[in-house]
């Protein structure tokens, strides 16, 4: 596949203003590695090549096992997650297929059981900002930097 264009080179304003939404969920108190696993599952579901690569790769270089990244696609009946994990998890999944379901009641309360009001926040902006990363990668076919 041809990446298509370089979108950041031609829209450096909007990647900037996605750099901002990166750096606000980037101070929220939400740990790091959690972060990764919910950008990782949102790009796999999304088909984003670019983004699976980078956050199985950023989440590899912050101490995640092989086991786990290898897993995160099948989270729910792998037994090497925490309950706050799950929780983001199953969050980001309903997040992110918007288009044939929705966010239930039992999943948000799912998910705010294991985060205060604050990093639930974090964690809806970066469900959003992550899927924006995707559509325009996938839009663009971003070529995975692993490749390149």
């Amino acid at each position: 596949m041809t990446e298509r264009m370089d979108l950041g080179s031609l829209a450096g304003e909007a990647y900037k203003a996605m750099g901002g939404l990166d750096r606000f969920v980037a101070g929220s108190t939400l740990p790091q590695p959690l972060l990764e696993l919910v950008r990782l599952r949102a790009s796999q579901i999304n088909g984003c090549v670019y983004c699976v690569d980078m956050h199985s790769s950023d989440a590899k270089k912050a101490g995640e096992s092989d086991a786990r990244l290898h897993a995160v696609a099948v989270w729910r009946e792998a037994p090497f997650f925490t309950d706050q994990e799950r929780a983001a998890l199953a969050f980001t999944e309903a997040a992110t297929r918007l288009s044939t379901s929705d966010v239930t009641d039992e999943v948000w309360e799912r998910a705010a059981a294991h985060f205060t009001e604050p990093e639930l926040a974090a964690l809806v902006v970066a469900v959003a900002t992550i899927n924006a990363w995707n559509r325009m990668g996938v839009a663009t076919r971003m070529t995975p930097e692993s490749y390149k």
